[in-house]
């Protein structure tokens, strides 16, 4: 294992329940409803997709570029009140750190968003950080992850990574890499070269160099 790679949204931070908040209210604006079923079919997902499914949802002809201003600032203001980390999220990223092992942050968060979530998680846990800001194609795509670890300098199979999402399970085990999986809104199915956890307080280092050197 040459590397760690994190999700954010429901891996490392509690924000699933922001969102749905700040995608309730906003659907408001729009003159549609919000539930549960909506947000799952979000998870993992990015902004752009995001707007398009609540205008399609709600019917309105709002502008996108709206919309996507109503999003980033209700989210942006909620977590500059301060975010609150996953059960075992802090004490993992410090682990990995004092082992010496490369890290980066792969969100599908745009980056004010990751920069408003980083305040609380800690900029040092993360030597490099990929936002859906910074690839043309999101999750599922395995481009965020591919991304991420040229970024490092290593090769994408020799990284585990850490998700919570479908989409973002895809999108690692496109790229070549081990997952770890924490389901959080959606369930994960185990698989070969993934481990399937209920909290990130099942993982520590030494979880993550067997499952990286275990075989397929």
């Amino acid at each position: 294992m040459d590397a760690v790679l994190f999700d954010m949204d429901g891996l490392l931070v509690d924000s699933e329940k922001v969102w749905f908040q700040v995608e309730t209210e906003v659907m408001e604006r729009l003159g549609g409803d919000w539930g549960p079923a909506d947000q799952e079919q979000l998870v993992g997902g990015s902004m752009p997709s995001t707007v398009a499914y609540m205008l399609r949802a709600s019917g309105s002809d709002a502008d996108p570029g709206d919309v996507a201003a109503w999003m980033l600032e209700g989210m942006t203001a909620r977590l500059a009140e301060g975010v609150e980390m996953m059960p075992g999220a802090a004490e993992l990223l410090s682990s990995v750190r004092r082992a010496g092992l490369p890290t980066a942050l792969v969100t599908s968060s745009v980056r004010p968003i990751a920069e408003a979530c980083l305040d609380g998680i800690g900029r040092h846990n993360f030597d490099h950080v990929v936002t859906g800001d910074d690839v043309m194609r999101t999750k599922p795509d395995p481009e965020p992850y591919e991304r991420a670890a040229r970024l490092l300098g290593v090769a994408a199979a020799r990284c585990v990574v850490l998700e919570d999402s479908p989409n973002g399970v895809t999108s690692a085990t496109a790229a070549g890499c081990r997952v770890v999986a924490v389901p959080s809104v959606l369930p994960i199915p185990a698989a070969p070269g993934r481990l399937v956890v209920r909290s990130l307080r099942e993982v520590d280092v030494e979880v993550l160099r067997r499952l990286s050197a275990a075989e397929l």
